[in-house]
């Protein structure tokens, strides 16, 4: 995952750098690019830490990692990208970049953030069942919920999967289980959310539906 959040960077901080370095021919500063994309590296380093923070401001310590390696190699190649030092009219082709490159960038941003999952395991394991099964919910760093989920012995030998967790609406979590589990366990999960919109829904791809375990949430 940390690896294609900084290939994400790396292809925003390549639009980024192209924008700027386009516009620089109008005046002819050029080194403007990767100064520029240096500082953003910058800025989205700084947001981390200052207003995010914790586990989930390490996905934008990777993305600065890529607008960073691009400042960097930007600035080793600039020399062969520069044909006139002096300042140059934009042609038709700029002018159209300078279009382009603003909207692509803006909706790499889209569909990175539509194509996250809003969830993740914190931990997975098999467990002793209990006498009443259902769910916890709790606080975990920077507001984001744990959801654990505790069962009975109807699950015994079962393995547990996240089948689907609902992005638009309601939090819904659908889980499947399959056969393949310690047969004198049940299956353990504990999943990471960004957030909860009420209301909460668990449960299996049978229809079984998870009830809250007391007053759990915080």
């Amino acid at each position: 995952m940390a690896y294609l959040i900084m290939l994400v960077g790396l292809f925003l901080g390549i639009i980024f750098y192209a924008f700027v370095f386009i516009a620089s021919k109008r005046n002819g500063k050029y080194y403007l690019a990767p100064v520029i994309t240096f500082l953003f590296s910058g800025m989205i380093v700084a947001y981390s830490i200052f207003m995010v923070g914790g586990f989930e401001g390490m996905g934008y310590l990777f993305l600065a990692a890529g607008f960073c390696i691009v400042s960097i190699l930007g600035t080793l190649f600039l020399p062969l990208l520069i044909r006139r030092i002096e300042s140059q009219p934009l042609n038709k082709r700029d002018k159209i970049s300078l279009f382009l490159l603003p909207i692509i960038f803006f909706a790499t941003i889209g569909i990175s953030i539509f194509s996250q999952d809003g969830y993740w395991i914190i931990e997975q394991a098999s467990a002793a069942p209990v006498d009443t099964e259902g769910y916890r919910i709790t606080t975990i760093s920077e507001g984001s919920k744990a959801l654990t989920l505790l069962l009975g012995e109807k699950y015994l030998g079962k393995e547990i999967e996240v089948e689907n967790v609902s992005k638009w609406g309601s939090t819904k979590i659908i889980l499947k289980f399959v056969d393949g589990g310690d047969e004198h366990k049940v299956p353990f999960i504990q999943i990471g959310l960004n957030e909860i919109n009420e209301s909460l829904k668990v449960q299996t791809t049978d229809g079984k539906i998870f009830q809250p375990l007391g007053s759990s949430r915080k």
